[in-house]
């Protein structure tokens, strides 16, 4: 189903993501795949860019202020524990392979869950790339987590398909 899987294979939605390791319990996961130009290095150069933007709709999840166009110089230097797109904590990565990211630890939890979420970079040659994405959930509980439940997955798929095309445009340029 397209909120649950857009753009991403049956191979791909079975095989293990880094973040696996990071959100279990999940009760859910999307995934999201975009084809590009350009190659590894440079998409996961790119993806280096969400610690400092989330590259999707800026007006929504980025205060109005622009995601840069532009490679940020040493951003690349990726730490455990370095903020990524304000509210996750990057907790593994290999270079030009994956960065995962689970969101900060919050007393509101329990209320809006837990995300955890594996940005992997396949090389297609020395031009090409491939930008899977998986995302597990661990839903809060009561109404807002029911609420979530609902939502989640096609506010997701809008922000996320935003986002992923918008790094693509950016690694092909």
């Amino acid at each position: 189903m397209i909120p649950y899987a857009w753009g991403a294979t049956e191979a791909e939605r079975a095989a293990a993501f880094p973040c696996d390791r990071h959100l279990v319990p999940a009760d859910e996961a999307v995934f999201r795949a975009v084809d590009v130009d350009a190659p590894a290095a440079v998409v996961f150069r790119w993806l280096c860019q969400l610690r400092v933007a989330p590259y999707s709709y800026d007006w929504i999840d980025n205060f109005g202020r622009q995601s840069p166009p532009q490679l940020t110089p040493g951003l690349d230097d990726l730490q455990r524990g370095q903020t990524v797109m304000g509210v996750f904590e990057l907790v593994d990565f290999e270079r030009d392979r994956h960065l995962t990211a689970v969101t900060r630890p919050s007393v509101l939890d329990g209320v809006f869950g837990r995300f955890a979420a594996s940005y992997v970079v396949e090389p297609r040659g020395d031009t090409r790339a491939r930008l899977v994405v998986k995302v597990l959930v661990r839903y809060g509980r009561g109404p807002i987590g029911w609420l979530t439940r609902g939502l989640f997955p096609w506010g997701d798929l809008v922000m996320m398909r935003k986002q992923l095309l918008n790094l693509k445009r950016l690694a092909e340029t």
